[in-house]
């Protein structure tokens, strides 16, 4: 539990500029957001102290039963319940983005100082530019079609 001070203070968790951008862009920085509120409810389950039986509920003088127990199993299974959506949500429509974060997170384990790594880095450079280049000249000519595309279906042009 945290003060409304703490929790209202301005600054979000998941920054919201990435949203502005592109669809594709937006479907990769959701993608990223779910894997890490998966592994956010992950840590957050494990945190949580074990669940006790039904049974070790006890009572007190008054009657009414304690409900320490009862509540942090209550909080496991609703973590539970939005973890499984959250889950769900990356397998039926984030599929891809998910595997491309993988990716982008494996090229951040690249072994920079193996000799043999920068050899073939080096031997794989021209075909990877060649092909940055021309994504990025597609890019452009879609952006110019579009322009061009715009112009000549505005109505009294």
């Amino acid at each position: 539990k945290i003060s409304k001070q703490d929790l209202f203070n301005g600054h979000h968790v998941f920054p919201r500029e990435p949203l502005k951008g592109k669809m594709e862009s937006k479907m990769l920085f959701m993608g990223g957001v779910l894997e890490a509120y998966e592994k956010l409810f992950g840590h957050m389950l494990r945190q949580l102290p074990t669940p006790s039986p039904q049974l070790a509920i006890s009572k007190d003088k008054a009657g009414t039963s304690t409900a320490g127990a009862s509540a942090s199993g209550d909080v496991r299974s609703n973590l539970k319940k939005v973890l499984e959506k959250i889950e769900e949500l990356k397998r039926h429509r984030y599929q891809e983005q998910v595997k491309l974060l993988q990716g982008l997170q494996n090229l951040k384990h690249i072994e920079m100082d193996n000799l043999k790594i920068q050899s073939k880095a080096l031997w794989e450079l021209p075909w990877i530019y060649e092909e940055a280049s021309s994504l990025a000249d597609n890019v452009m000519r879609r952006k110019r079609r579009r322009r061009q595309t715009r112009t000549k279906t505005r109505p009294g042009v």
